[in-house]
């Protein structure tokens, strides 16, 4: 765990090799994933490390992953000092931002086994790194209703 829920946020994670997610906890004790960072990706819980706040998410490392850090002071004065990184982090910021509405459209107007199909056929490598259980969190979809689709996706193959 590289950021727990309810601690001070005090790192912004840069993957150089690896994989995170950033997750929370529901009322329920069932852990909703949020999103993925993957190499050459960057992840923290935005809010919490601009305000120095505590977290709303966790932040969990899903295989061996080197990633580097940098803090909220650090972070400014780059940004500061360095102009053309302000804007590579608006670019980083946009790109994750269209990300997450059309995850959200997806979730929301697709049949489940549609949107299963169009992730799947977009990002089979990535499926292949992430335990069921959590990619079934991200798609909204119940562990045994992924291990459902999956199935019949293999049965049609044959």
């Amino acid at each position: 765990m590289l950021q727990e829920e309810d601690k001070y946020c005090h790192s912004y994670f840069f993957v150089i090799r690896g994989c995170l997610r950033l997750f929370f906890t529901d009322r329920n004790g069932i852990e909703q994933t949020m999103q993925f960072a993957l190499e050459n990706w960057w992840m923290t819980d935005l809010d919490a490390f601009r305000l120095g706040r505590t977290s709303a998410y966790t932040i969990q490392a899903l295989e061996p992953t080197e990633v580097l850090t940098i803090d909220a002071k650090n972070y400014v004065r780059l940004l500061e000092e360095i102009p053309l990184m302000e804007n590579y982090f608006r670019r980083v910021y946009e790109r994750a931002y269209a990300a997450s509405l059309l995850r959200v459209q997806m979730i929301s107007r697709m049949p489940k086994n549609e949107f299963y199909a169009l992730f799947e056929s977009k990002y089979p490598d990535f499926m292949q790194r992430v335990p069921q259980k959590i990619l079934a969190s991200f798609l909204g979809f119940t562990p045994e209703y992924l291990s459902e689709l999956r199935k019949k996706r293999i049965e049609k193959k044959q």
